[in-house]
């Protein structure tokens, strides 16, 4: 059986100890506790954001059978949780990834891995902003906003994010909050209200794809592979937890918590919200033909009426803002904890942290690129191609992860018992369960579909995931042999004179 025992050094002292013993001193504020934690990972991973981003183009792929995909997602996406949360458990570092496989495999490795993971997040947050940029919009005009006016809306998203985290770890725990609340109205409450009083189909139609095969290339298994690359976008983000283990009490024990806990109450409330709605749609044909890109508002307004429009968009905007919010705060902490390390150029302004605790330098460096790559949503249509693009990158993260622990597990180098959680002989079933799921959802995602693509667009946009991240991957790769920055680890200001236990 798994166990997740409490050490004994559990107290914040414990904590400093802990990390000197990594070769750091505590810079940033550790005030979170389980809860806020949990928080962060919720918003981070956020029901709203996944599966109201992610509905149509899963019901267009295989019509309202799409449903059946969440849970599978879910078991699946639960064993990289778990893995994850065995390194968490051990190696509870800001930097999270890029830490822990610079300890199971090398610098090299980990320098190469951190940068994927900067870039796939950096894509992700670009992604949620440009998603949120359609609830503002909406909200503002109450009208869906113009692919211009969109972008500019993302933008505005991001720069209200990046006020709110330079206000310090402590205020930016009540945004957070307040995201929570928004997620439960918008998925657990009006959820549980569409199923109970305003369904208007069986639970037959769950099994039907309503003539979808013909959009999704006229067979059921082109669908649901389809189906599957997007609906995984609802299942990341639980890593969170762990970048920010450094402002985390006790977070040997809360931070494998707080992100399995994360991703099993998102999961329940994303499988809620995905039966709920698809058996309220009054004209699920015309969801399924992709004449209405939001099918949640519709079918939140013909149940409760036009009242509840308004209401309803700001509840998500509120949600989708805590998100982008979760997203900067964790990649802000991934950025501080490669820059220590001095493997980032610039590392020297990106590592200081201000009176507030904040790595201040890091949060606009990734607000601002995270800006730039709005200008992929000038075009409207673009959604699934931003969607693909933003998970694309984590799934390859992922991998690298789970089949480095893989590995230096069945070779000794790496004993998974040290941490405070302990899943015994399970974890390694459950590691190679992990590392089939991720090669299998990697290539899965990457795979060129035009259909996630705007009608006409270019051979690159079609391929855009494979181009560009294997540019990027090529990019780190003649970095990493040219400039040699995993060789500054040793000697930076972290490790220089330390004993590293």
């Amino acid at each position: 059986m798994s166990d997740l025992r409490s050490p004994a050094i559990g107290n914040s002292n414990g904590d400093e100890s802990l990390l000197a013993s990594h070769g750091y001193r505590q810079e940033l504020d550790r005030g979170l506790n389980l809860w806020s934690s949990f928080s962060v990972g919720f918003a981070t991973i956020s029901p709203v954001v996944g599966i109201y981003s992610v509905m149509s183009l899963g019901a267009m792929s295989v019509g309202p059978s799409w449903v059946w995909i969440v849970p599978v997602c879910l078991l699946l996406q639960l064993t990289v949780a778990l893995v994850y949360a065995e390194l968490s458990s051990q190696f509870p570092l800001a930097g999270g990834c890029y830490q822990w496989v610079r300890r199971l495999i090398g610098d090299r490795a980990a320098w190469f891995t951190g940068f994927l993971y900067l870039a796939s997040a950096l894509a992700s947050l670009t992604t949620v902003a440009y998603l949120g940029g359609f609830w503002l919009g909406l909200l503002v005009t109450g009208e869906p906003p113009s692919a211009n006016a969109q972008v500019l809306c993302g933008a505005a998203l991001l720069a209200l994010g990046l006020g709110v985290n330079l206000l310090g770890i402590n205020p930016l725990k009540y945004f957070v909050n307040a995201g929570i609340f928004a997620e439960a109205i918008a998925s657990i409450g009006i959820g549980v209200l569409l199923l109970l009083f305003f369904r208007n189909h069986s639970f037959e139609m769950l099994f039907s794809s309503l003539n979808a095969l013909e959009v999704s290339g006229g067979t059921y298994w082109s669908g649901f592979l389809t189906a599957l690359a997007v609906g995984g976008w609802a299942f990341l983000g639980f890593d969170a937890c762990s970048q920010i283990s450094e402002e985390t009490t006790d977070a040997r024990v809360s931070t494998p918590r707080a992100i399995l806990r994360s991703m099993l109450v998102v999961g329940l409330t994303v499988m809620l919200t995905a039966f709920a709605v698809t058996l309220s749609y009054k004209d699920p044909a015309a969801v399924v033909s992709g004449q209405i890109i939001d099918p949640v508002t519709p079918a939140v307004v013909d149940a409760f009426g036009a009242w509840a429009e308004q209401p309803f968009v700001a509840i998500v905007l509120v949600a989708f803002v805590a998100c982008v919010v979760s997203v900067q705060t964790y990649i802000g902490r991934a950025i501080f904890g490669m820059a220590r390390d001095e493997i980032l150029p610039g590392s020297a302004l990106l590592r200081r942290v201000d009176k507030r605790k904040v790595p201040m330098a890091a949060m606009v460096c990734s607000t601002l690129l995270a800006s730039l790559g709005l200008a992929l949503g000038l075009n409207a249509t673009a959604v699934g191609t931003l969607i693909a693009f933003g998970s694309g990158g984590f799934f390859f993260v992922f991998l690298i992860v789970a089949a480095s622990a893989l590995y230096t597990r069945l070779t000794g180098r790496w004993d998974p018992d040290k941490g405070a959680l302990k899943l015994g002989r399970k974890g390694l079933l459950v590691n190679v369960i992990a590392v089939v799921w991720l090669v299998f959802e990697a290539i899965n995602v990457a795979w060129p579909r035009e259909m996630l693509a705007p009608p006409g667009a270019p051979w690159f946009q079609v391929w855009a995931v494979v181009v560009v991240f294997s540019a990027l991957a090529l990019f780190g790769l003649a970095y990493l042999f040219i400039a040699k920055p995993h060789r500054r680890i040793a000697t930076s200001l972290s490790f220089a004179g330390r004993a590293v236990g």
